[in-house]
């Protein structure tokens, strides 16, 4: 839904960011601040700053900052949208209704009643687990080792013996017999008639990111097959993008999720205090789970099962992930089956003690791989480094797969050259067009991205300068205009900036209303808050202050220069003379007076 730039800057306005954040963090008034505990990372000392005059926040201790719907983004891991959403809500500020066709409409319709009957049906299944009929469940439960706490943390319930009991309770709170059919809930067969899906079984309901039952999975008492069964896909459930224990996880705080394979592997870490820890649902992970997990964390420690189809699982899950950018390591429970067992056997700490000693997942996928040749031959060896180097060149990033060839060679005491002329061997036979030849070093390649880093940097640190002091506005903007800042959200955020200094008055936190996709909105916040290297003297700042103006402007004239039109006079000349400008600028000393 797009919400006008005016909306979304009145909702802004009317939540004062301290009064939001308040609700989540600890503060107090020091001067014209406020300060408290950052959330976003582990701290003893209070470092996270909240200004009410500039509705901005800030971390000294990690950088964290931005306005309350950054704030939002970062903590709940809300879209702007929804954050927009939760702050009008919150505001009493009326957002414009979506205008929905009338089959949009009735598919909106229908996916609010089945929310309605999940929701039922697990009170129900609730109820039915702390009544005598559930004593069966509880006590398998119990058995398990789960404190009633968890028991209700987790909803978990129990379906009766009899078929159709939930049928005949949803039936009486009014829902139609088709609507309970599209919840999943319930079987039609020619002789028994409709029938509860879910019957004599633990249910373990399955929420989305934002508590809502989605679905249910059960468990079977006694011998009964299957074992575990799952709801069917829905117009609300699809097992393929969704997490089990992610509505928990999510707010873990942890930079990491413990990727598991059952429901009470999950419910057994929350328990042990590893509230980060999440499941697939009956199904092998994939893409969309990938994408999923991208929003909330970076990495991921695979804590599947110890058996033959645990590790075939976790070698699949590896290369998922990493194509979406998501580093994985994976945890060994040896010689207990599966995190339930391995904690109850061992202990929370013995189960750190495991995920520090965690292996990266290409190096483990290495590890496995041995066991299909006979390491102790010649002919074994070979086969396997071949088979290495295949692997080696799925990593697209020259530096990334450099790293990890210079991390096989010293795991299997091989020369890194040979392995390199491997990896360039199999690149050609397997027809890429741009085989490796050599793969640069460390510190040999990667000079024009360390180049580009840097020019990205200095114009941060521009950014930073202008928005916290005006003086330093007026001395950067004499020589720095918003065209010499060649990031594109760079360059808007300078033009929105340098307006409103003309308009007299800087608001940085409105500046960023006009970013409403997640990552340009991050990559502006970030723009406000960088960290720049503390300077001991006047002296050195003034001329840390004047090196990245040169810096800058020398970048945006080269850039400018490369993509001139040869035949354009007037532009030639015209950077003739800022090159000349920038040479005068040299001598020049720049006052932060």
């Amino acid at each position: 839904m797009y919400y006008p730039d005016e909306l979304i800057e009145e909702v802004r306005a009317r939540n004062d960011i301290v009064d939001v954040i308040s609700g989540y963090v600890r503060l107090q008034k020091k001067g014209s601040s406020y300060f408290g505990l950052c959330p976003f990372h582990n701290e003893k000392s209070p470092s996270f700053s909240v200004s009410r005059d500039r509705q901005m926040y800030y971390c000294f201790g990690c950088g964290a900052g931005g306005n309350v719907y950054t704030f939002l983004m970062e903590y709940e891991n809300f879209t702007f949208q929804e954050a927009v959403k939760f702050l009008a809500d919150r505001a009493g500020v009326k957002l414009p209704e979506p205008e929905y066709s009338q089959e949009a409409k009735a598919k909106a319709e229908r996916k609010s009643v089945i929310l309605e009957i999940n929701r039922k049906a697990a009170m129900y299944y609730y109820a039915q687990l702390k009544s005598p009929q559930g004593k069966r469940g509880y006590t398998y439960l119990k058995d398990r080792g789960l404190s009633d706490d968890t028991i209700k943390a987790f909803g978990l319930g129990y379906s009766s013996i009899y078929s159709d009991d939930l049928y005949r309770y949803l039936r009486k709170e009014g829902y139609s017999e088709e609507m309970i059919r599209q919840a999943g809930l319930i079987n039609t067969d020619e002789k028994k008639g409709v029938y509860d899906k879910f019957w004599n079984r633990v249910i373990f309901p399955i929420m989305d990111v934002n508590s809502r039952v989605i679905g249910f999975g059960g468990r079977v008492m006694g011998d009964g097959k299957p074992k575990y069964l799952n709801s069917p896909e829905t117009e609300v459930f699809d097992k393929s993008r969704n997490l089990y224990g992610l509505n928990r996880a999510r707010t873990s705080r942890k930079p990491y999720f413990l990727l598991c394979e059952g429901y009470m592997d999950v419910i057994s870490l929350h328990q042990a205090g590893f509230t980060n820890a999440v499941a697939s649902l009956g199904t092998a992970l994939t893409p969309g789970h990938a994408s999923l997990i991208r929003r909330y964390v970076k990495e991921v420690y695979l804590t599947y099962d110890s058996d033959d189809a645990g590790t075939r699982a976790a070698l699949r899950a590896v290369p998922i992930l990493r194509d979406a950018g998501i580093s994985a390591k994976v945890v060994r429970m040896d010689p207990y089956k599966d995190p339930d067992e391995f904690i109850k056997n061992l202990g929370a700490e013995e189960y750190e003690k495991r995920i520090e000693n965690a292996r990266n997942g290409f190096m483990f996928s290495l590890q496995m791989l041995e066991r299909d040749y006979d390491m102790d031959s010649p002919e074994g060896k070979t086969g396997f480094f071949r088979e290495a180097a295949k692997r080696l060149l799925t990593f697209e990033d020259e530096l990334e797969r450099d790293n990890y060839i210079e991390a096989t060679a010293s795991a299997y005491h091989i020369s890194r050259e040979s392995l390199e002329k491997l990896v360039a061997k199999s690149a050609v036979s397997s027809g890429m067009a741009r085989p490796v030849v050599r793969p640069r070093r460390s510190g040999e390649g990667g000079k024009d991205r360390k180049k580009e880093d840097g020019i990205m940097t200095s114009q941060k640190a521009l950014l930073t300068w202008m928005i916290g002091n005006d003086r330093l506005f007026d001395k950067i903007s004499q020589y720095i205009h918003p065209e010499d800042f060649t990031g594109e959200i760079y360059r808007e955020v300078a033009r929105l900036l340098y307006e409103q200094h003309e308009k007299g008055e800087v608001r940085p936190a409105e500046i960023l209303d006009h970013f409403t996709e997640e990552e340009e909105h991050r990559t502006a916040a970030s723009l406000f808050h960088t960290r720049i290297r503390e300077l001991r003297t006047k002296e050195e700042e003034e001329q840390a202050l004047k090196d990245t103006i040169l810096r800058v402007k020398r970048h945006s004239i080269d850039a400018r220069t490369m993509d001139l039109d040869p035949t354009d006079m007037a532009g030639l000349q015209r950077l003739m003379e800022e090159k000349r400008s920038l040479e005068r600028l040299r001598a020049l000393h720049i006052s932060i007076d």
